[in-house]
């Protein structure tokens, strides 16, 4: 292995002080409520809004500012997300009657949560997408309470019309005009106005993973995610300007996003990095880029497939491309990552928007344990048994021994109360 371009060291990060401000954000909501959140989406937004619930006249408004291509293609990408959700749906089968032995009954049923709240970043850009990726899922599994929530646009009242249309598009049943951490705490613990859910999903700046993380417990969550990454393992067959496109389109969502080449071929990692710089120029986002790929951009000569195979593993990025001869034959060797994109042909940032796979995935290592947000996130998988006399007549005294060898004697006597008395054949401790 050759470092070409080496990334800086993301030093670990002493979070006490993200951690207390969080906390006091979250004590604050749950003590002022609705005052609260006026408070915070003022001081951080500089919106004035007196109802923190988005009226049906704002997104009657918000549709005669969209254009019919703007709406036509909001409405492609939703037709391929909830396409692939309904295939996933699919998979997930109820299971019934199954015996283990002879009068027991075993099963589970598949039943969505109650409600979730959907949490749709604004920062720097209208991130319509995230409202189609985590709204139609959620409408798919079967969820009677959708809630959605962004902030506003700086300065203004209202959320940006394309994710106020997105939201209503998708499915979301209520829609709330507020974002970071105090969002957070507010769907996990209640307001005079928002009334709490099960689930809360989506990105967000830090501040939201954190009261994600400290709300967890209270709520249920998709998981926590940090700056967003892209690890490309390609060879000598791959384009230099598509790699380097490819890098650049993660770059831009952040200073601290990172972009990874593993390159079997030394010629085609100098190549993009070339190419990199050549696009920079051009770039009109290349103030974020720039300092993303500098920063934290790195280039890779492997000795081999397998070695930038097992690279791609030990890191588990959230996007993994494979650009190389034969991309089928090494897919079965990877196994850490959100979402895999395969070949030349499919770029990263065709699942973003449009080709149906969730763009909502887990960073920083955590593809190690869990895949993105998905119609599985809100499905719950609830099992239940039944028995006849007889099987629970012959389970009883084993699971009678079990419970004394673990000293639990009110276990034995409740799985005794099920034994037949050897004189009259009936149950009965």
């Amino acid at each position: 292995m050759k470092i070409i371009k080496k990334a800086k060291e993301r030093t670990k990060e002493d979070n006490r002080a993200l951690r207390q401000i969080v906390a006091d954000m979250i004590d604050d909501v749950c003590e002022n409520k609705d005052a609260a959140l006026a408070k915070y989406n003022q001081r951080f937004d500089q919106c004035e809004r007196d109802s923190l619930r988005i009226s049906p006249e704002e997104i009657q408004d918000a549709y005669r500012q969209i254009t019919p291509e703007e709406l036509d293609d909001l409405k492609a990408a939703k037709a391929n997300i909830e396409k692939f959700a309904i295939a996933q749906r699919g998979t997930m089968t109820e299971l019934d009657q199954f015996s283990p032995q002879p009068g027991i009954f075993l099963g589970h049923r598949i039943i969505p949560v109650s409600s979730c709240c959907c949490y749709v970043p604004g920062g720097g850009y209208p991130l319509y997408s995230s409202a189609l990726m985590l709204i139609v899922p959620a409408k798919v599994a079967g969820v009677k309470r959708i809630a959605a929530c962004s902030p506003t646009v700086k300065g203004a009242s209202k959320i940006h019309y394309k994710t106020l249309v997105a939201m209503d598009l998708a499915g979301a049943d209520e829609i709330y005009a507020v974002g970071g951490a105090q969002a957070i705490a507010a769907f996990s613990y209640g307001t005079e106005t928002i009334k709490p859910v099960d689930v809360i999903v989506g990105p967000g700046n830090q501040y939201v993973a954190e009261a994600k993380r400290q709300c967890y417990g209270q709520v249920g969550i998709d998981f926590i995610a940090g700056p967003s990454e892209v690890l490309i393992i390609a060879d000598g067959t791959a384009d230099s300007k598509t790699l380097a496109a490819d890098l650049l389109a993660q770059a831009e969502h952040d200073p601290n996003a990172k972009g990874i080449l593993v390159a079997t071929d030394e010629a085609l990692a100098h190549a993009v990095i070339k190419d990199v710089e050549t696009a920079l120029s051009t770039l009109p986002t290349a103030e974020i880029a720039r300092k993303s790929w500098e920063d934290y951009g790195e280039v890779v000569l492997a000795d081999s497939l397998d070695e930038a195979i097992q690279m791609a593993n030990d890191y588990a990025p959230e996007h993994l491309e494979i650009n190389v001869a034969d991309n089928d034959a090494i897919i079965e060797k990877l196994y850490n990552y959100g979402s895999l994109f395969i070949g030349g042909n499919t770029a990263e940032v065709f699942g973003d928007y449009a080709s149906g796979t969730n763009h909502t995935l887990p960073t920083v290592k955590a593809a190690r344990y869990t895949g993105g947000v998905w119609v599985g996130t809100f499905l719950k998988t609830c099992t239940h048994q039944s028995m006849t006399t007889q099987a629970s007549q012959t389970i009883a005294p084993l699971v009678a021994r079990m419970a004394r060898g673990e000293g639990l004697e009110g276990h034995a006597r409740a799985a005794d109360a099920r034994k037949a008395d050897p004189a009259t054949g009936k149950t009965g401790a």
